[in-house]
């Protein structure tokens, strides 16, 4: 690069690039600076996939949370957050958020999910 401060889309694009090479903590990294304030859902929910990722699942269910108040119809993040919560060994509550992002978008993804955490099938 040149130099030239980067905009907020072309950051994000970068970030993602990272994401999707396998690298998330360098994707965070360059998300860092769009996080601070009042991050746009794009932001925040590459932001929750790269803390899942890599294993900092604290900061990753603050991310799934924060996109889950900002859009409760959100069954993705429903889901994301649910497969937080199932990481930590949380099972109830990742059941919860399958069971309403099940309700929402009976995604196999979704369904399979639930299925773990309650011992169904």
């Amino acid at each position: 690069m040149d130099g030239t401060p980067r905009n907020e889309l072309e950051t994000y694009r970068a970030a993602h690039v990272l994401y999707a090479a396998g690298d998330p903590v360098g994707a965070l990294r360059e998300l860092a600076p769009l996080l601070d304030g009042d991050p746009a859902r794009s932001v925040l929910e590459l932001a929750g996939r790269a803390f899942f990722r890599s294993a900092q699942l604290g900061r990753a269910e603050e991310a799934f949370g924060r996109l889950v108040e900002l859009d409760p119809t959100d069954a993705y993040a429903r889901f994301a957050l649910g497969r937080t919560l199932e990481r930590q060994s949380r099972h109830d509550e990742a059941a919860t958020c399958y069971r309403l992002a099940v309700a929402m978008d009976p995604k196999d993804d979704y369904v399979d999910a639930l299925d773990r955490v309650t011992g169904s099938r």
